[in-house]
């Protein structure tokens, strides 16, 4: 049994515009580096086995500190990388919907089965996230272990992970918010979601569960 807290890398440059950044390697702003140092105060006791990341800058960024607070070493893997948004890759909803209006209503029916237009099947994205999370896993049994990554990579693993449809990952799971916690438990083939989007800014913020069971 493995306690995995996924984490959505702290806000970047684009943030404010909301432009899609998927494959783009886009840097943390001001902000997404004060999340990242947030996390890093509830890693340091956290009593984490390991601290993995997405390759891309804004997720290591946002991991590297509270790998150190650990004193652990930060281990990336290609896998945990954002969904490739293709065409939209740098642009706004509104951009999208004026250049590719007949695919981003196909999109919003079912953002699965019709993902943005020249991006990465969702299907695909889930299968790789999930085996990297399995591997992992396996890798610190009985431990509790850090993930940092991205927004719909993650909406699409918790789906994947509890059995929901990935047609529905957008309307389950709206969004991860930047710096969250959301926890779950690898035990075997089986998965429990234990908390979801718990922010670090309370006064005490989320610990890690005790449940067993």
């Amino acid at each position: 049994m493995t306690h995995l807290f996924l984490v959505r890398h702290g806000t970047t440059i684009w943030h404010a515009e909301n432009r899609y950044a998927g494959v783009s390697d886009v840097a943390l702003d001001p902000r997404g580096y004060t999340q990242a140092e947030r996390l890093a105060s509830w890693a340091s006791e956290a009593g984490l086995a390991a601290v993995w990341s997405s390759p891309l800058s804004r997720a290591r960024e946002t991991a590297f500190p509270a790998a150190r607070a650990a004193g652990l070493e930060l281990r990336i893997d290609e896998r945990l990388r954002e969904i490739d948004f293709g065409k939209i890759e740098g642009k706004t909803m509104a951009e999208a919907e004026q250049l590719f209006s007949e695919e981003m209503r196909r999109f919003r029916v079912d953002p699965a089965a019709y993902p943005m237009p020249g991006g990465e099947d969702p299907y695909n994205a889930a299968r790789r996230a999930v085996s990297a999370l399995r591997d992992i896993s396996a890798s610190h049994p009985q431990g509790r272990v850090l993930v940092v990554a991205h927004n719909t990579l993650i909406r699409l693993t918790l789906c994947s992970l509890i059995s929901i449809p990935l047609a529905r990952y957008r309307t389950v799971f709206p969004a991860v918010r930047n710096g969250a916690l959301t926890e779950i438990r690898l035990d075997h083939d089986s998965a429990s979601l234990l908390q979801y989007n718990c922010p670090l800014d309370t006064a005490d913020g989320p610990r890690p569960s005790n449940q067993t069971s």
